[in-house]
């Protein structure tokens, strides 16, 4: 399996997929990504280092030339949210998928299915997971099948939903799943393995069922959580809150949608543990690590760096837009306006923030200051580097400098006391002779339900603080 050189990965743009490509590039395979909405993969910085194949599982038509030449395929396609009989669907998708692979002569299928015993009552979830395995196995190509409980990482629903629920809920009322035991999986392993799986011809035709060190509750996984952000959880068990209900509840007091919710809380009444040590004997170079780092290595990505925020199509029409997300325990509010300038003179606009020449609103930005001295903060440094010569490291105010692009981008780190953490971000892109797009963006990782408090009080202020910001950089650009 060492001569294979083009590898096929389907379902690209999603969690695993987007994780996976780049280490295959890292290890010298070519990649082809197969996508429904190529558009999908325009925000990932391998997007031009692969080949793209547009396609539907469901449409067997649009699988031959996507497989055309490929040795072997990944195949993470799945439908979760799709409704009633999206069982039936996955299935009828995995057996195109299989008879189209083995027409092309595609040598190896690597799937990502679920834990879960075969002979329990599983939840249709997790018993599609595994149907879905039977029927690419059918096809006759030969498959290695991964099967895995939560994966652990910045952007799996499965841990974004823990990661709201112990963010945000001081006290929960649980339901008897939150008692079943779980074995999670950082993301960085479950990518071991897969990529480790094309060079390892003995995992051939194997279930491979794989797991971190620790075997816990998801009680405990919340705790766990709460205990490494310096969070205070409390847990009281009830008999009679059915998935359905948990669901609405989850789609209420978190971003994730109830759609997601409730197949996942389904499953969770499943118990989802390793039960032999296959993965250890076919892959004894990987060591999987414990819940508590992946869970902090999830939460090292809470910071501006990891988040992809581009702009939206400019428009010269004098106005700005602005629009929110919350993705990834992180609170993102992106103002951006074209301004009658070149990228020098909107940056200088951005250099001049602070010290003497104040900030807009420079009152409510002195009473905050003010406010923060008497906590124990920082106050207002009145502090800053001459205009113009800003740096690394440089202090603006209560703001640290954390990053500088010279001519396109600054990014500022609030230094001042908040329930959580925060950055204040600044961008030029370049639209055609003497039009240039700003982009100003409110970073905002919150800690704990105090943090989500303090960000919603104070968004009526906010809005005002930095609508008029975006506007005073605009005229400044202008009129350099």
């Amino acid at each position: 399996m060492n001569n294979l050189r083009l590898i096929l990965v389907t379902g690209a743009a999603g969690y695993v997929g987007r994780h996976l490509i780049p280490r295959l590039l890292e290890e010298g395979y070519q990649v082809r990504a197969f996508v429904r909405k190529p558009q999908k993969l325009n925000d990932f910085t391998w997007r031009k280092r692969v080949q793209i194949a547009v396609g539907d599982v469901l449409l067997p038509e649009t699988l031959e030339s996507a497989l055309s030449g490929v040795d072997a395929a990944y195949y993470f396609i799945h439908s979760m949210t799709g409704g009633a009989g999206f069982a039936e669907k996955d299935t009828i998708a995995a057996r195109n998928f299989g008879e189209a692979a083995r027409k092309a002569g595609v040598k190896r299928i690597v799937y990502l299915g679920g834990l879960g015993n075969p002979t329990a009552q599983l939840s249709e979830h997790l018993r599609s997971r595994q149907e879905t395995g039977e029927a690419l196995r059918s096809s006759g190509v030969c498959l290695t099948e991964f099967r895995a409980a939560i994966i652990v990482g910045s952007g799996s629903i499965s841990f974004e939903m823990i990661r709201y629920l112990a963010e945000r809920v001081p006290t929960m009322i649980c339901p008897r799943w939150v008692g079943t035991k779980v074995q999670p999986i950082s993301i960085g392993d479950v990518i071991s393995y897969l990529a480790a799986s094309l060079k390892n011809p003995e995992s051939a035709e194997q279930i491979i069922e794989i797991g971190g060190t620790d075997v816990l509750t998801y009680g405990d996984m919340m705790k766990g959580y709460a205990h490494i952000r310096g969070l205070h959880r409390w847990l009281f068990h009830v008999p009679i809150l059915t998935p359905r209900l948990s669901s609405y509840w989850v789609h209420w007091v978190t971003p994730i949608s109830a759609a997601y919710a409730r197949p996942l809380i389904e499953g969770l009444r499943n118990e989802v543990i390793v039960t032999n040590n296959k993965a250890f004997k076919l892959f004894s170079d990987i060591k999987p690590s414990g819940y508590e780092r992946a869970v902090r290595k999830a939460l090292s990505q809470l910071d501006p760096e990891y988040f992809n925020v581009k702009f939206e199509a400019a428009q010269d029409n004098g106005r700005s837009i602005c629009f929110r997300k919350i993705q990834n325990g992180m609170i993102i509010e992106i103002r951006q306006k074209v301004v009658r300038s070149n990228v020098e003179a909107a940056y200088k606009a951005f250099t001049e923030l602070g010290g003497p020449n104040g900030w807009p609103c420079n009152l409510l930005w002195r009473l905050r200051a003010v406010i923060d001295r008497i906590i124990g903060g920082v106050g207002m440094r009145k502090g800053r580097p001459e205009t113009g010569n800003i740096k690394l490291g440089d202090m603006v105010d209560f703001f640290r400098v954390v990053k500088i692009e010279p001519n396109r981008m600054i990014r500022l780190k609030a230094e001042m006391k908040l329930p959580g953490d925060g950055w204040l971000q600044f961008e030029t892109e370049p639209v055609e002779d003497n039009l240039t797009s700003i982009a100003q963006t409110v970073f905002f990782a919150p800690r704990g339900l105090l943090g989500t408090i303090y960000w919603y009080l104070l968004h009526p202020m906010h809005r005002l603080i930095f609508a008029k910001m975006i506007n005073k950089l605009a005229s400044n650009a202008e009129h350099t």
